[in-house]
């Protein structure tokens, strides 16, 4: 279950539910200045259509870490340029008129230094559109932390841990030195269909935030690991009676026009 990459077609079964955040981002994101658009952790290239589509006139890159999602990225067709790399070293050719991040830079660290570095690479007028998972609280993304510190303490501490993810005000006063700010979170009301065997919260996550987890863990652990996270996860969120369960999912946004 677990890998050294990303694997586009588990990331895929949900693109629905993980597109619509990236259009609601969209939609708040005006006027832009001269410069490339760039799919900033572009991932599989699930929202380089959108942008494509929105920014007709210039460039889409596409930037990921992702050999794998990368590769499925440039079957879109719509990237003028794709990129593998490291966000956190990533660098411009050219000042964008707009950076879009969809639900990447979560997994980056210090904040406070990445979001004003990335807003500084920016085109005069330029826009920096950001939306993130902030579910850190919620029992799909807790009990991943309880279980794995209960069952193997010799491997996972969480003792200094701190959420990746700052509510929406932080990122206001973070930004608003830098330029224009909007900043908010949303809390979609998520209906996961049923997906065979296993519950349909670990199959939203076991591409994303269980893989951190996983990849820690051998064959046997994993087993183990993952039957306790399913019982855990039945209580939490019951089923419907066809078998679904709604899982609510907090969202944070922001946009920045320096």
């Amino acid at each position: 279950m677990a890998g050294s990459d990303w694997n586009p077609g588990l990331y895929a079964r949900f693109e629905g539910l993980r597109l619509r955040p990236a259009l609601d981002l969209v939609a708040q994101v005006g006027s832009l200045p001269p410069g490339p658009v760039v799919d900033l952790g572009c991932g599989a290239g699930v929202v380089g259509p959108v942008l494509a589509a929105r920014y007709s006139d210039r460039p889409l890159i596409g930037v990921d870490a992702s050999p794998a999602m990368l590769e499925k990225a440039e079957g879109s067709g719509v990237y003028a340029q794709l990129t593998q790399a490291d966000i956190a070293a990533w660098q411009p050719d050219e000042a964008p008129a707009l950076i879009f991040s969809n639900a990447a830079l979560h997994w980056l660290p210090d904040h406070g230094a990445l979001m004003p570095r990335l807003a500084g690479m920016l085109a005069p007028g330029g826009v920096l559109a950001v939306q993130m998972p902030r579910q850190y609280a919620a029992p799909s993304h807790r009990f991943l932390r309880d279980i794995a510190v209960h069952l193997f303490p010799e491997i996972f501490d969480f003792t200094d841990w701190v959420a990746p993810v700052a509510p929406a005000e932080e990122y206001w006063r973070m930004l608003a030195p830098l330029g224009a700010v909007t900043a908010w979170e949303s809390d979609y009301v998520q209906r996961l269909a049923p997906a065979g065997a296993g519950h349909p919260v670990r199959h939203f996550t076991e591409s994303t935030a269980m893989r951190p987890f996983l990849e820690r863990l051998d064959p046997d652990a994993q087993d183990e690991f993952v039957a306790a996270y399913e019982e855990a996860l039945s209580v939490a969120y019951p089923p419907l009676d066809d078998g679904g369960v709604l899982f609510p999912f907090r969202r944070v946004f922001f946009t920045l026009t320096v």
